[in-house]
């Protein structure tokens, strides 16, 4: 396999400074780090994204993540190594990627655990990212960008 064209956001002027910058944008907010690759890491697994699946995998890792935690992030729901905040940040992430698989995409009861963990700041912070990986995973998936081949 191979990539269809070169990253769009290489090809548009301005569009990955963009996409940075809505990423660095949310910096502020109260929501740690690592959630924030876990929560781009399941989303990219989801979405079939190879590019982010091991760009995030990496970042994990970078940052001293174990590899039980990196290893099961798409088997959360059945491992003990997510916190309880981790946990509603990930039903969150896959509810919001997932919008077409039920008639309330993301109920309630999913917001509701997420908000029960996160201020509005750091809840506004992780809907913004959750939307920005997916957009990330769209790119490059519908590019077939290659691991490795980024750039």
């Amino acid at each position: 396999m191979q990539a269809r064209l070169k990253n769009p956001v290489l090809l548009i002027p301005g569009a990955l400074q963009a996409l940075l910058a809505l990423d660095k944008s949310t910096e502020t907010a109260d929501l740690p780090y690592v959630t924030r690759k876990l929560v781009h890491l399941r989303a990219s697994q989801i979405n079939g994204c190879s590019v982010c699946i091991d760009m995030h995998a990496r970042e994990l890792k970078k940052a001293g993540e174990k590899d039980e935690r990196v290893f099961t992030v798409s088997a959360w729901r059945e491992t003990p190594y997510f916190t309880d905040a981790e946990r509603a940040a990930l039903a969150l992430a896959e509810a919001t990627t997932r919008l077409c698989d039920r008639p309330d995409p993301v109920p309630d009861a999913i917001w509701d655990e997420a908000a029960r963990h996160y201020d509005e700041k750091a809840l506004a912070a992780l809907v913004v990212q959750i939307a920005l990986i997916n957009a990330f995973n769209r790119l490059n998936a519908a590019t077939r960008q290659m691991v490795g081949a980024w750039g």
